[in-house]
């Protein structure tokens, strides 16, 4: 069964090698790619790469050469290759290629094939941090978004260059997601206000030291960033990551499970659909001491007082609202799912052990049960968090049709 057609733009940047992992992971999610290569591209990364990877020819040249054996290069070929495919992704959209788009210039095949291509576009900006902030970068992204087209913002990190700052092309299997996501697009959370939850708490012993976990609330903001992409409006609650918050959802930073506690009730019913995916402390230290507490050869003992249940408060105080809690056990999975279902009155938990090896907590994939009130059980197998949360929004959607019918 053929893919999903896809253009892969590839300019002349340091992270043009990152583009091969890019095609392969665009294959693993659907899609069927052809690769086109800038000129200054090519000094990073050979044709042949991508079209082992891809299966495909790559186009590198406007006009090709009729005694070239190079089977690599293409006529022209921009009108049928963009009347042939649905979405253009460029990775690394350097920012000579950004300011070509922006200028409506038709100088090579990607920028005639740009000019021609009436899909949806997603751009992958990469370059040097002040390249990035540049006023004249800056104002052709306002141009490009002005377009409608879809830009995903670059990470921050050490560059190859060797400063530190916005820059990094984001991880392949995060643009994959998001590019595939486009062509999915679905609104249908349109009607939604979901509120989720997101990464740990951190509970102070003094001025210097707290308690927490190793949440990294990827998994909340993967889900954040699904509902948001199918139309809902975000509300985002979350303690302290080392992540960007989605584009759009409305953020509300905390530290504390009490002030994750007061956040969540205050927009309570705001929200249809409630996602916990927090990994909230249990117990808090009773008296902080207003100072360093100084070590000594003595035993330190910690009076810890229980955290409030924010999942049970919602169990109680929940109406028509759908909610959705978490599990990360170490034993006993489906019996704890259970357990915790009916005793905070939820519709469904999503559980996982975390005490296997790559998913779960600070790891980018994931493997779950989700355990349903209608008493049914799902296994989702270990995929990328940002597929597991659209199959987390998938069952959501067709369990409040299920309970709908039931109350009916």
């Amino acid at each position: 069964m053929p893919g999903i057609p896809v253009i892969l733009g590839v300019g002349g940047g340091i992270a043009a090698y990152k583009s091969a992992e890019l095609a392969r992971a665009l294959m693993e999610q659907g899609g069927e790619v052809q690769t086109v290569m800038t000129h200054a591209a090519q000094e990073f990364i050979r044709p042949l790469t991508f079209a082992a990877l891809t299966g495909h020819k790559v186009i590198t040249e406007m006009f090709s050469n009729a005694s070239s054996e190079d089977v690599l290069s293409s006529s022209v070929e921009h009108i049928r290759v963009a009347q042939e495919n649905r979405l253009l992704v460029v990775a690394p959209a350097t920012a000579d290629l950004l300011a070509r788009f922006a200028q409506g210039l038709a100088n090579d095949f990607l920028t005639t094939l740009y000019l021609a291509f009436q899909g949806p576009v997603l751009l992958c900006p990469a370059m040097n941090t002040a390249m990035w902030e540049h006023p004249a970068t800056v104002r052709n992204l306002e141009i490009l978004r002005e377009r409608g087209h879809n830009i995903l913002a670059p990470d921050d990190g050490r560059l190859a260059c060797g400063t530190v700052g916005p820059g990094r092309l984001p991880e392949p299997a995060r643009i994959a997601s998001i590019a595939m996501g486009i062509l999915r697009q679905r609104h249908d959370f349109d009607n939604e206000t979901v509120l989720v939850t997101a990464g740990p708490t951190r509970e102070p012993m003094d001025p210097v030291r707290f308690i927490s976990n190793r949440s990294s609330g990827k998994m909340g903001y993967a889900l954040a960033e699904a509902a948001m992409s199918r139309g809902a409006r975000v509300i985002l609650i979350s303690g302290p990551v080392h992540l960007s918050a989605p584009e759009g959802v409305e953020l509300i930073q905390v530290q504390t499970a009490h002030e994750m506690h007061h956040a969540v009730i205050s927009r309570l019913d705001e929200a249809s659909i409630i996602i916990k995916s927090a990994a909230v402390a249990d117990y808090y230290v009773a008296n902080v001491p207003a100072q360093k507490v100084k070590k000594t050869p003595m035993r330190l003992s910690l009076d810890l007082e229980p955290t409030p249940d924010i999942l049970a408060e919602i169990g109680r105080r929940k109406g028509d609202q759908l909610l959705i809690g978490f599990a990360a056990e170490t034993e006993n999975l489906l019996q704890e799912a259970r357990r915790k279902l009916q005793s905070k009155n939820c519709d469904m938990i999503v559980a996982n052990l975390v005490s296997q090896d790559g998913v779960g907590f600070e790891s980018e994939e994931n493997e779950v049960l989700l355990v349903q009130r209608t008493g049914e059980t799902l296994h989702l197998d270990k995929a990328p968090k940002r597929v597991i949360a659209g199959q987390v929004l998938d069952q959501a959607l067709i369990l409040r049709l299920a309970l709908h019918k039931v109350e009916n």
